[in-house]
């Protein structure tokens, strides 16, 4: 029913009136998934692919982290890559910005890491004050209106607030896991409380499930840094 044209997509509505579509409405995930089909199922394993091999990063570089392995960096920045990609087409503009943004701090991360583990000969965990925490959570609300507010106001940013949450709650805690805080697994709780119902309503289900093993996961690093703290004293 659907072919193709040089730079559109044409269509069948309901009463046979044939329309064209430019293609990268037909990309966007809220646009119906039988139209277009050729073009769509293209996009659509591409995009798979490319969660996939995201999903399997993502995986190990938790569990790197779980054992507080400086390995668990170039995972990360490999994984942020692709998330780029992945969130920019989805109009989740502020996750896509958020990934440039871990990549810089991955690498220096990697860096701070890999001179603490030569300095001490382990990586060793620490713990933010009750004053610092609460600070930390003032901050991440602010930010995340603030920022919520601007994608609202000067993009075509899909959910706006929802995204900001979730993007300015993973700088914190990528923030606070290159200071070794325990307080950062609690930051990622939140986060993927947090994401797996926006990609579930953005269609990304893969990355969804991916998020609820990272919850998973970040409950188990919080019990093995918990566990490493005890040991250090």
């Amino acid at each position: 029913m659907a072919h193709h044209e040089t730079g559109w997509c044409s269509a069948v509505v309901v009463d046979r009136t044939p329309i064209k579509i430019k293609p990268d409405l037909v990309r966007d995930p809220r646009f119906p998934q039988h139209c277009c089909g050729n073009v769509t199922y293209g996009y659509a394993k591409q995009m798979s692919l490319t969660e996939i091999a995201a999903s399997f990063l993502g995986v190990g570089n938790i569990m790197l982290i779980i054992r507080r392995s400086a390995w668990n960096y170039p995972f990360a920045l490999a994984m942020v890559t692709l998330y780029f990609f992945i969130f920019r087409d989805a109009k989740l503009y502020s996750d896509a910005g958020l990934q440039v943004f871990f990549f810089a701090v991955n690498v220096y991360g990697w860096r701070a890491w890999v001179r603490h583990r030569a300095a001490q000969g382990d990586i060793k965990v620490d713990r933010l004050d009750n004053w610092q925490r609460y600070t930390w959570i003032a901050v991440s609300l602010i930010a995340t209106l603030c920022w919520g507010a601007f994608m609202q106001r000067t993009t075509d940013a899909s959910m706006p607030y929802w995204d900001a949450s979730v993007a300015m709650l993973s700088i914190g805690a990528q923030m606070l896991m290159i200071q070794r805080k325990i307080d950062n697994w609690h930051w990622w709780i939140v986060v993927n409380l947090v994401s797996i119902p926006l990609y579930v309503t953005k269609e990304l289900y893969l990355t969804a499930a991916l998020y609820g093993l990272f919850l998973l996961l970040a409950i188990w690093g919080l019990v093995e840094w918990r566990r490493a703290e005890d040991q250090q004293a």
